[in-house]
């Protein structure tokens, strides 16, 4: 089993910061993906940037460069800076874990990002 504890959320406004984490715990082992994921009310859930276990980073485009990810393996944590931020960044953002040769994926609880403009 696998657990995802998110925290960094909160309110802020047009074009400052925020940095959201997430704790991965249990059986973490093997080629994985950790990924941020964000729904806003009323939309699907999108993919925001993922990284493999290998290292390998996607972002989403409309992201323009505004977002980093990064995970440190000895603390099991995957991390996402967030810069610029817009209004339209309103969302939950949600932190996953997939392992795709289990066939298993794990989602956090999520955490509110507001940006007020």
């Amino acid at each position: 089993q696998v657990q995802l504890v998110e925290s960094g959320g909160g309110l802020v406004q047009a074009g400052g910061s925020l940095r959201l984490s997430c704790v991965v715990s249990g059986s973490i082992f093997g080629y994985h993906i950790m990924g941020w994921y964000r729904q806003a009310p009323g939309k699907q859930r999108d993919v925001v940037a993922t990284i493999t276990s290998a290292g390998g980073i996607n972002y989403a485009e409309f992201l323009k460069g505004r977002f980093t990810i990064s995970r440190d393996n000895a603390n099991n944590t995957v991390s996402l800076q967030m810069n610029s931020l817009k209004p339209e960044d309103t969302a939950v953002y949600y932190c996953n874990v997939n392992f795709p040769t289990r066939g298993s994926s794990y989602w956090g609880q999520g955490t509110q990002v507001t940006v007020s403009s």
